[in-house]
């Protein structure tokens, strides 16, 4: 194991984290997509946007689109290199405001949570879609955990916390527990050359109707690029 460091938060980390990457001359053969905050109070990333869309979606997707070279490289028509994006069952009551992705109208931290969960599952079948579009040997899936007993709660209020001290035992998934699907979808020889899932409990089930959508979902990667500064080679493709 080697540890490499990267905050999600910070496009100039993310950038410099490629770059010490790729000095190594690795192949990469799974990305998984993990960080996250939960329920935190308005507040702003080094690069001014809000914190839920600025480090759960966007500092997913510029870090997925530097490594996308490599992991086309790393991929073989026998092993398809993977990408694992981990979203949350939250995202079915998300909306998408293209308006106003930053929050900036009227902030609710629930609300800033669900849209970024959204945006995660939404740009993973863009990225699927693609990924086809090009014959490349990567695939692109997200993964649900399910509830998770880890520090991701540490925002809630006082009173969910009590309950969820009380309850974690028989409600909440153990770290362990959580990572499963991830696992799955990482190793499953069942999942060789399948993208484009959404998986909940090592199965693939549907996710909400608006994640289909697939002008929301070019509307928002064509977004996505102009944020964090990068070119947006899928515009010339369908």
């Amino acid at each position: 194991v080697e540890f490499l460091y990267c905050d999600l938060a910070s496009m100039k980390s993310i950038r410099q984290f490629v770059r010490q990457f790729k000095a190594k001359n690795y192949p990469l053969h799974v990305l998984v997509n993990n960080a996250g905050v939960m329920l935190v109070p308005e507040r702003k990333t080094e690069d001014g946007f809000e914190e839920h869309f600025g480090l759960n979606y966007l500092g997913h997707f510029l870090l997925t689109n530097l490594l996308l070279d490599t992991l086309k490289q790393s991929g073989t028509h026998s092993h398809n290199a993977r990408i694992i994006t981990v979203s949350s069952a939250t995202h079915y009551v998300g909306k998408l405001h293209l308006n106003d992705l930053q929050s900036r109208c009227s902030y609710s931290p629930h609300g800033a949570y669900a849209q970024s969960k959204l945006a995660l599952v939404l740009f993973t079948y863009r990225l699927q879609h693609l990924l086809t579009a090009n014959g490349s040997h990567v695939t692109a899936n997200v993964v649900d955990p399910g509830v998770v007993n880890t520090e991701l709660y540490k925002h809630v209020f006082w009173v969910v916390k009590v309950v969820k001290w009380m309850t974690a035992w028989l409600f909440f998934k153990t770290p362990e527990e959580g990572a499963s699907t991830t696992i799955y979808a990482a190793v499953s020889p069942e999942l060789e050359g399948a993208g484009g899932c959404y998986l909940y409990n090592e199965e693939r089930t549907k996710s909400a109707d608006l994640a289909y959508d697939e002008e929301l979902q070019r509307r928002l990667w064509t977004e996505s690029c102009k944020m964090v500064g990068i070119s947006d080679e899928a515009s010339r493709l369908p």
